[in-house]
């Protein structure tokens, strides 16, 4: 099944394109822009969510839900906020369709025009400010810490599946405090949440910074991001975290009595990941077998595939791979057994392989026999025979080993894809041969920024939380700089 997969290594896009195809993960929709998320796909973005519920929980935080339809009026009382995302918005104009004078088509109804147009929800900042200001009188009532998982739509010309689309699934916190140190602990706890969740979760090694002014979130006072490298040398964005000073609140008019009886302005914060993160998973770790999952976000972690030629061999397989199905999953695993009779092992192996489930185990009537069961890790494709009644606790350990090499493996890969640049001669040639995350001083300017970007396409990822201070030249103007930065192409 793998062969029908584009080999990575002579084109990368169409690769990652023919394998969210043939590991049915998603599919482009009738709807241009838009994509159907498979059940498969959509089994390991359950899997992201119901991890990051749970961290977002523990960290005091509550779930509800705003409106998909904004007022369009609410936008322009946040002018960076409407001036960034005013050339992606969807606009409602009308209520009602009706039939054409001929009866046979329909049309907009020109008398069901709305009194007020209404945005599709590209984030919500605005409608839940007009919500908080109503919440919101004292001290007594903050800090609200609310998460909404949905979906939003930003009009892009230009998509590809889960990592650029019309619409797309995400969660996106929102929370109002009563002091500015409070908001800049959420918003960097939050930034250290997503970190956690993509490094132990993801196995995706990511780079904790700050943007700079030119690529923060609109609205937002800073930016805090965590950039990963993919395997064809592009960042990717993985999760996002701002703090929105007064901005909203000002915008809004949500003010409360302090504790001194003073009337101040709320401070804000949003956080936001999406499905793009699925985009990661694949574009990170997998290779051209297919996927390769780890097993904390895996919807399979195990597959049983019998070997067998005749029924009555089939039969006593099943006895045995059923039992050990039973025994695993008391264990704590996702299982499967794999006993389609119209598909012989050897496609049944390869679709283990492109589906990125992390262990398979294979029974014959030689294992019968023998008391034995194959093992083969995904990661590593590496193959072992072990007793029968040792599987569950070599796969709690394997499980932990292949999370744990996933991870390494992407580490290595950005190690050795992370280059410290000190020319714009070294800085082109690397951009454009090697690609990866580049270090490099930068004078600090947006001109600089805009025409290093215009030149090379390489944007600056983030200013690195953990750059040392490091007197030195701007690679492109020859200007002072204090520290380095995080250059990239990116999605």
């Amino acid at each position: 099944m793998a062969k029908f997969l584009t080999n990575k290594e002579e084109n990368y896009a169409q690769w990652y394109n023919d394998l969210v195809i043939k590991a049915d993960l998603a599919e482009n929709s009738a709807v241009r822009g838009c994509m159907v998320i498979k059940p498969y796909g959509y089994a390991i973005w359950e899997h992201i969510q119901a991890q990051l519920d749970r961290m977002f929980k523990a960290t005091g935080h509550v779930n509800a839900y705003f409106p998909l339809f904004i007022p369009k009026s609410f936008f322009s009382r946040e002018a960076s906020h409407v001036e960034g995302f005013a050339k992606e918005c969807a606009v409602v104009t009308h209520y009602r369709l009706k039939m054409d004078e001929n009866g046979k088509g329909i049309v907009v109804d020109p008398t069901a025009k709305l009194e007020e147009e209404l945005i599709v929800r590209p984030t919500s900042e605005t409608i839940i400010w007009n919500s908080y200001k109503n919440w919101i009188q004292s001290y007594r009532d903050l800090p609200i810490l609310i998460n909404q998982w949905a979906n939003v739509v930003r009009w892009e010309m230009r998509t590809r599946l889960f990592l650029r689309t019309a619409e797309f699934l995400w969660q996106e916190g929102h929370t109002a405090h009563a002091t500015k140190e409070e908001a800049v602990e959420e918003t960097e706890k939050m930034i250290g949440v997503y970190s956690d969740f993509a490094e132990n979760y993801m196995a995706l090694p990511v780079i904790k910074g700050y943007k700079t002014e030119n690529e923060r979130f609109a609205g937002a006072l800073d930016t805090y991001t965590i950039e990963a490298l993919m395997q064809d040398g592009k960042a990717l964005q993985a999760g996002t975290s701002h703090f929105l000073g007064q901005n909203f609140a000002k915008a809004f008019d949500v003010q409360f009595t302090d504790k001194s009886g003073k009337l101040d302005y709320v401070w804000a914060t949003s956080w936001g990941l999406s499905t793009r993160m699925i985009g990661a998973l694949i574009m990170a770790h997998s290779d051209n077998h297919g996927l390769v999952l780890p097993p904390k976000l895996a919807p399979l972690q195990v597959v049983i595939i019998p070997i067998f030629k005749a029924d009555d061999q089939l039969a006593a397989i099943s006895v045995k791979a059923l039992a050990l199905k039973t025994e695993l999953e008391k264990a704590g695993f996702s299982v499967k057994y794999d006993d389609r009779e119209n598909f012989k092992p050897g496609f049944k192996f390869a679709d283990s392989e492109l589906k990125g489930v992390p262990v398979r185990l294979a029974m014959g009537p030689r294992d019968l026999e023998n008391g034995t069961v194959e093992v083969a890790r995904r990661d590593t494709l590496e193959k072992e025979t072990i007793p029968l009644n040792a599987v569950v606790g070599h796969l709690k350990k394997l499980m932990d080993d292949i999370q744990v090499n996933i991870f390494n493996k992407a580490l290595k890969f950005r190690q050795e894809n992370t280059f410290s640049i000190d020319t714009w001669k070294d800085f082109l040639e690397v951009i454009d041969n090697q690609g990866g995350f580049i270090l490099a001083h930068w004078d600090g300017t947006s001109e600089t920024e805009e025409k290093i970007k215009e030149e090379t396409k390489a944007t600056i990822r983030c200013i690195p939380f953990d750059a040392p201070p490091e007197e030195g030249k701007c690679i492109y103007s020859g200007r002072p700089s204090g520290k380095r930065v995080l250059f990239a192409r990116s999605y």
